[in-house]
């Protein structure tokens, strides 16, 4: 007879939604984490009082009605609407594109005059878009291109947009309304009290090792348990054999400040290339936070290397093949796999959770 039923490699929302059902159905759940702390990205500090994103701003969004009962069973949540703004060069524009955007960019007023525009600038591009950049301006012109979204990109991605392949930026959200709301999203907010509250309530009832490293230890924890749930990269499972899949990671620079509000709002974007950060992030606004003090994070860009937290996939063609060689391997092995890392996806949370759905009526229904 194995300890555990199961034993979940990694402390992310996939492992913590699969966890939460395992535990209801009566299965018993060892949890392997790497990091010193469960959450995976979600994970929060508390500093002065304000609870810091410590992995990059993570903003609550769905319209799966089921997924937001599930999580507002477990924790309440407020009512934060993500309205970031873009800084190029000192001037302040509002995301999405929208008409308070046009208005800034170019003094007009109506959703025809923005629309002319656009359209006029579109027309640059003939036939099919052969790059991001020339993508980019087929969908919302040259000025908006030239930016909000170029300097951004090359900073994300460290390398030029003529570079990277038109597929990156399938869409952008263009809309002829004064609504700053990023997402379309029927409901959106910050868990009150931080993400900390729902990774904890996931996870309730499990046994949790922290600070090991799964892979380094396999035969030891498949002994443990009956079936193992795989949520880390899922070449390294396989000792990286046919390569390593290429990912782009971020750095920060967190500090504290002393004063009550820095820049007015939970993210800035830097859309110019000079510079260095993508974005400042102000974590008080998430939960309107009156603080005597504040505290933001830069986020750097920065190619991956072992060791380093992997962040964004690179989903080009050739990675795509190398990860289906690996997955090839999980399936004929029957590993449970699921989660942004070991699919190989970006992923936003909503969607994370709607895959541990499904795992959990495949396995526990």
């Amino acid at each position: 007879m194995k300890k555990y039923d199961y034993v979940i490699v990694g402390g992310g929302l996939f492992a913590g939604t699969f966890a939460y059902f395992a535990k209801k159905a009566g299965k018993s759940c060892l949890v392997v984490e790497k990091r010193e702390t469960l959450g995976g990205n979600l994970y929060c500090e508390d500093v002065e009082g304000i609870h810091v994103h410590k992995y990059g701003a993570h903003i609550f969004h769905t319209s799966n009605r089921k997924v937001w009962d599930f999580v507002n069973s477990l924790v309440e949540f407020n009512r934060y609407t993500n309205s970031p703004v873009a800084n190029y060069k000192g001037e302040i524009y509002n995301m999405p594109f929208n008409m308070n955007t046009f208005s800034k960019m170019w003094g007009i007023a109506t959703p025809k005059e923005a629309e002319e525009i656009i359209n006029r600038q579109k027309a640059a591009v003939k036939g099919e878009p052969k790059n991001l950049e020339e993508q980019a301006i087929s969908l919302v012109g040259e000025d908006i291109y030239k930016k909000l979204i170029k300097g951004y990109t090359e900073k994300q991605w460290g390398r030029d947009c003529k570079d990277l392949p038109a597929f990156i930026i399938k869409r952008l959200p263009v809309r002829y309304t004064y609504d700053n709301n990023y997402f379309n999203d029927l409901y959106q907010g910050i868990p009150i009290g931080g993400y900390n509250v729902l990774i904890d309530a996931l996870f309730e009832g499990c046994d949790v090792e922290l600070g090991v490293d799964y892979n380094e230890n396999k035969e030891k924890y498949n002994a443990l348990g009956g079936k193992v749930l795989y949520t880390g990269m899922l070449d390294a499972y396989f000792g990286y054999q046919f390569g390593k899949l290429e990912y782009r990671s971020l750095r920060f620079e967190t500090e504290v400040l002393d004063e009550q509000n820095h820049q007015g709002v939970a993210v800035v974007n830097y859309t110019d290339r000079e510079t260095p950060y993508t974005r400042v992030i102000e974590h008080k606004h998430f939960e309107f936070g009156t603080q005597e003090k504040t505290v933001i994070t830069k986020e750097y860009p920065t190619d991956w290397e072992e060791g380093m937290e992997p962040y964004y996939p690179v989903n080009d063609e050739k990675n795509q093949e190398l990860y289906q060689k690996y997955r090839t391997l999980a399936d004929e092995e029957n590993l449970l796999i699921g989660g942004r890392l070991a699919e190989y996806k970006y992923y936003d949370m909503d969607k994370v959770i709607e895959s541990a759905f499904q795992l959990v009526e495949k396995e526990l229904q």
